[in-house]
């Protein structure tokens, strides 16, 4: 089952801790608004959310 971080894009405060937290760089803040997530890139470690200061990324298991 794939794992995947998932960003709640109205509560981000556009940081980029989770971007350079990020080891396969699947995290990127757009616009200077919110941060998204490629989901080809993330393996779902869950390093961003342990990173993120406002607590807004969760990591999902998702069905392939």
């Amino acid at each position: 089952m794939k794992r995947l971080a998932v960003v709640d894009i109205d509560l981000c405060v556009s940081c980029g801790a989770c971007a350079k937290a990020c080891p396969r760089g699947a995290i990127g803040v757009y616009k200077g608004m919110y941060a998204k997530v490629d989901a080809a890139k993330c393996i779902g470690c869950g390093l961003c959310a342990r990173t993120c200061p406002a607590s807004v990324i969760t990591v999902v298991n998702m069905d392939e």
